[in-house]
């Protein structure tokens, strides 16, 4: 049986159940379509890495914002329960010589004028801070203090509890199977059960946003790529929980680390994965190459893991735009639409922020960061938001 909302949102990842709580918090009557279960997709995979660190400025904004909610979580959510699982260890990264270290310097500068605590140390300092890494190479190194990692289950379940506290109706096991238009407003999306009629919808359906797509009539720039995470466990030299996340710009595939159960090192490439040809969050084996290589990497920059063992690996999918950025907003032509796609590896870190902004959008509101530079348009207009790292996820 039909009903009309206020909004309805297309997907129940991180991205989707932050923008749904935000909604209900505006006291919007709102519903959530989710296909499979609450933060079963790609959240689930993410590594869940949070920092403002970007040499994107746009995505220092939302990052900050998203921070802000992370930090004091429970407190957010007016809801003593809530727990994203932060463990707040740090963020360092490091530059060889020349254009990377000349960015990562520009962009520590851009975090400090936004108020965000953002060093440059040498290679004493680092090494105090990760004493099994060999860091006196480096360039430059830069460090958040005010950084970490948190639990994807953790947090997207508390959005998701608190949006139906406040009124959401959330639908798992439920797809949308198109959109209802007249001309070019959309008034609702189609279902299995029947049509469903809202004032605005909103598509969070990260690697499924093709399928939005192909309602609309309109081409997104959308590739859709799968990344390898391993865990390495050295008896010898422990990644604890109080050692910081550690970023490489130096290393071929800008590998990122951070602790993993408080002991083994979590570790992937910040690169260009695998590309799909269609959305696919079953797992995938980890070729025996990827881990020796990965390894190699590893033990490059961290001597005593040239003897460590693998302990786990898993994959994770990426929905990656061409300037690995999302897209944010109104889509041209159409009315009554708004989308939040292409992640590209940003999304738990952006989630709070994204939700908070997407609801303001959605009720007509003035948005606290401005959408208009994560536009579709931006494609076909040169205003592309490069980050000046090079292709990969830490813009």
């Amino acid at each position: 049986m039909d009903k009309h909302y206020d909004a309805i949102v297309i997907g129940g990842g991180v991205i989707g159940c932050a923008i749904a709580y935000h909604l209900a918090r505006a006291r919007a009557r709102v519903l959530l379509l989710e296909r499979g279960g609450i933060g079963q997709g790609t959240t689930a995979q993410s590594s869940c890495i949070l920092r403002t660190h970007y040499s994107v400025p746009e995505n220092v904004a939302l990052a900050q914002a998203a921070w802000h909610v992370y930090a004091d979580f429970a407190a957010y959510l007016d809801d003593p329960e809530a727990d994203c699982g932060l463990v707040k260890c740090g963020y360092l990264i490091a530059a060889p010589e020349g254009d990377r270290a000349h960015a990562l310097r520009e962009s520590l500068a851009a975090q400090r004028a936004r108020g965000i605590a953002a060093e440059e140390i040498d290679a004493a300092t680092a090494s105090r801070l990760l004493p099994i890494a060999r860091l006196d190479d480096a360039a430059l190194i830069g460090y958040e203090p005010e950084a970490g990692y948190a639990d994807a289950w953790l947090a997207t379940s508390a959005f998701a509890r608190n949006a139906r506290r406040l009124g959401a109706m959330i639908r798992e096991g439920s797809a949308a199977t198109g959109l209802i238009r007249e001309r070019d407003r959309v008034l609702g999306v189609r279902t299995a059960r029947g049509p469903i009629h809202a004032g605005v919808v909103i598509g969070a359906q990260n690697i499924w946003s093709r399928e939005l797509a192909q309602w609309c009539g309109i081409e997104l720039p959308l590739a859709i790529e799968r990344h390898a995470v391993i865990t390495l466990e050295c008896g010898g030299a422990p990644y604890t929980r109080a050692m910081p996340v550690y970023k490489d710009l130096a290393s071929p595939a800008m590998i990122y680390c951070r602790s993993y159960g408080g002991t083994q090192m979590l570790v992937s490439a910040g690169t260009h994965g695998e590309a799909l040809s269609t959305p696919d969050t079953t797992q995938a084996d980890v070729p025996l190459e990827t881990v020796i290589d990965l390894g190699a990497q590893v033990a490059q920059r961290f001597p005593a893991y040239g003897e460590a063992g693998l302990a786990s690996s898993w994959t994770g999918v990426y929905d990656v735009t061409p300037d690995w950025n999302p897209v944010l907003g109104p889509l041209p032509g159409i009315d009554g639409l708004l989308v939040a796609y292409g992640f590209s590896g940003h999304g738990f870190k952006l989630a709070p922020a994204i939700g908070r902004v997407l609801a303001q959008a959605a009720l007509d509101k003035p948005t606290e960061v401005p959408l208009a530079p994560f536009a579709l348009g931006r494609f076909a207009t040169g205003r592309a938001l490069r980050g000046r790292y090079g292709a990969g996820a830490v813009s």
